[in-house]
This record gives structure tokens, sequence and C-alpha cells, in this order.
């Protein structure tokens, strides 16, 4: 197969017609048979690969590559996952909008061609598959907390911990599941699951779902400033379900998708 088969694999599990901005090729590659794939795989990873003898090096993450200058347009699939639960498109435009600012500041100075540059120099096909792992794995976890505790209004906080330790992702996982906003015994209410869209969108996202209905924000990972506004203003709770645990939903699911198709895919760096 060919990066670009690989590629649509990814994509079409995730529901997507073409790359999202945060996702890209890199450096093309025909003939994979062998495959190195991780959360984080920069210049160190490729140099594995290269004395491994894999065809192929795939990141999760996209920090050092050309798709890191348009990452904040991605942020823009929060929009819809707002007014999913209820927030006007307007009001949820001018919420994303501060963090939104902010990233793009933060990516137009970013070296964006470090990992790419040194894929290009080693001649090893490198790509990433950021938004399609992170939109399987968010998709799957509400519907998987939907199913468990949907049915149940006086479910709590404690409820979704032991939901998600359920799963053995989490199980394996040192970093497990935390409340970091809320107490155990806090009444759960309405839960969204908040995996992809690029980043955290910021304490003027998270205010908009709680004041849209929501009692509960399950994130992969949140920002010290956004937990801070949120215990301060004490107006829901938030569920740090863990990074690597939740990136390797998705990641998992397109594994065994390129496996079933003849790779021989190894995981590192991050994935459980």
């Amino acid at each position: 197969m060919n990066t670009r088969e690989l590629m649509n694999i990814a994509l079409r599990l995730a529901g997507l017609e073409n790359e999202p901005y945060d996702t890209i090729i890199s450096v093309e590659g025909d003939n994979i048979q062998k495959i190195l794939i991780g959360v984080d795989m920069e210049t160190p990873e490729m140099l594995l690969a290269r004395d491994l003898g894999y065809d192929l090096v795939v990141s999760h993450h996209p920090k050092a590559d050309e798709s890191i200058i348009d990452f904040h347009k991605v942020m823009d699939v929060q929009i819809d996952k707002m007014v999913e639960f209820g927030v006007p498109i307007n009001k949820a435009q001018k919420a994303l909008a501060k963090k939104s600012k902010s990233v793009e500041i933060n990516s137009h100075v970013s070296n964006y061609s470090r990992a790419s540059s040194a894929a290009k120099l080693l001649n090893i096909p490198y790509m990433n598959i950021h938004m399609p792992s992170d939109l399987i794995g968010e998709r799957f976890t509400q519907k998987y907390l939907d199913e468990k505790l949907g049915n149940n209004p006086k479910a709590k906080v404690q409820d979704i911990l032991d939901a998600l330790n359920e799963l053995g992702l989490y199980e394996k996982s040192l970093s497990k599941p935390v409340i970091r906003c809320g107490a155990a015994t806090d009444y759960a209410g309405k839960i969204a699951v908040l995996f992809a869209g690029g980043t955290n969108g910021g304490s003027d996202v998270y205010k908009s779902y709680y004041e849209a209905g929501v009692g509960t924000i399950v994130a992969m990972h949140a920002p010290e400033d956004v937990i801070k506004d949120v215990r301060e203003q004490n107006i829901g709770n938030i569920v740090v379900a863990g990074h690597m645990p939740s990136d390797s939903i998705g990641l998992n699911e397109i594994v065994r998708a390129w496996e079933e198709k003849g790779m021989k895919v190894t995981k590192m760096s991050g994935i459980i």
C-alpha cells in the first residue's frame, strides 16, 4: 500500500472526505509493509524506524510539520460540536474565538518543518493522523457513556470514572481518569465528551456548554486556567479521562484496519 491509501482508510473510519488542517502526509511513500506509529513521532523515532527497517513513520500529534501553521483552522469543528449540545452557532463562534486566536499566534512562530525536513533528509515516508483518530475516540466514548449512564438521571461523577475504568485502555493506563472540577458525589447531568477539535477550546467554550445544559465535560486534558475558572464559577464538572488512553482509542482502530490490509504495525510512544 502507499501513504495515500493508508490515509484514506483513516479518513474513512472517521467519516471524513479530506484531510483536516491538522492531518497531513509530509513525505509520500509506496510499497508500505512495516509501519511505526506513536502519539509523538519526530526525528529520534524516524532514526529508530530507519535502523529497524520500517517503511513509514506515523505520528498522531502534528507538532513539527507544515500542518501546524493552519492548526487553528481545525478548531472550527468545535463550533459544530457546541451546536450539537444546544449552543447557538453565533455564540459558539464567539466562545471559540479567543482560544483560536491564541493558537494561531503561537503556531505562526513555530518551527513548522523540523520533523518533516528530517523525514525528507532520511528519505522515510512520514505522516500524521490527528483529527481522524480524535474523532473516532470522541464518538466511541460519547456513545459508550450515553449507553452506560444516559438512562440514569441521578448518575454521579464517580459513575463516569467507574465506566471509563471498565475500558481496558483506561484500566491499563498510568494516567487514570480523574475529576478536575466537581466531586465524586456530584450529579453528572448531561455528559459531553470533547476529544476532537485540535486542542482545548478554553474557558469560554466550557462555559457555553454548561450554560446550554451540560453538567459534565469529559476531556482528554484540561489546562489549569480552564480548571481554575470553572472551579471559581462553580458552573460544572470536568473529568479528565487521560491523554494517552484517549488518543489510543482511535489510533488502535486505525491500526486494526491497516493490519487487516496486511500491514505490520508496531505501536510505541504513548499508544496503549
